[in-house]
């Protein structure tokens, strides 16, 4: 099944819907998503992750330690393709190590923080070792940026259409931000030699960040 790409306009307008609806309902983003008595660190929220039942694409959502993440986040989102999405025979720039054990067949695209309210605070990418992720260059996950949707999930729905939302609202920023990805493996590459450039022994986990300002980008558009 083929998903048509949304646009920037009507995906400003479904990030307003599905916050204002949460907010009205007087449950925040993050208690749609992990338990209501809290979440344990580092766990997959749902458990297998959310998958889309027609393209694939999944989402999870985790919360890290105190001490390991900025006092103002709650939790974030690490959003994936499937490399069903890809041309088929792509090859990955990067392979896991390990490639039996990277059975989920996932690209990472883009990683969504969350503060405390349930409001999205930035963008960040992060090193290949993170999610154990299949590694494909900027320009091929550029260009299917646009089949990212995760409408179609197990989960709360308006999780859903908020995040499928989102990446379309963003979708220039996150391009810049896997452009960026790349720069930095670059530059790790030459630090570290192509094998430690890419996992943990490099030291290097989010490779590019920005915040955002809801208001300041929905403001920007004619609306």
């Amino acid at each position: 099944m083929t998903i048509a790409p949304i646009t920037q306009i009507k995906a400003a307008h479904i990030v307003i819907e599905t916050i204002t609806a949460m907010a009205l309902e007087q449950r925040p983003l993050m208690l749609r998503v992990v338990p209501e008595n809290g979440a344990n660190f580092w766990t997959h929220y749902p458990k297998a992750d959310a998958r889309d039942e027609f393209c694939r694409a999944r989402w999870y959502y985790h919360v890290h330690a105190p001490g390991d993440r900025d006092p103002e986040e709650h939790g974030h989102f690490h959003l994936f393709l499937h490399r069903t999405q890809l041309p088929e025979g792509l090859e990955p720039k990067v392979w896991p190590p390990q490639r039996e054990e990277a059975r989920a067949h996932v690209t990472h695209l883009i990683a969504l923080s969350i503060d405390t309210r349930g409001i999205p605070r930035s963008w960040f990418t992060v090193n290949r070792f993170v999610t154990n992720e299949f590694l494909y260059p900027a320009d091929v996950m550029i260009e299917h940026l646009p089949r990212f949707n995760v409408d179609h999930t197990k989960e709360d729905d308006l999780v859903n259409r908020f995040v499928t939302a989102m990446v379309a609202l963003y979708r220039d920023e996150i391009a810049d931000l896997i452009r960026q990805r790349d720069a930095r493996h670059a530059e790790l590459i030459g630090e570290h030699g192509e094998v430690v450039a890419y996992e943990k022994a490099s030291g290097a986990e989010v490779l590019s960040y920005i915040p955002i300002d809801l208001d300041e980008k929905i403001g920007s558009l004619e609306l």
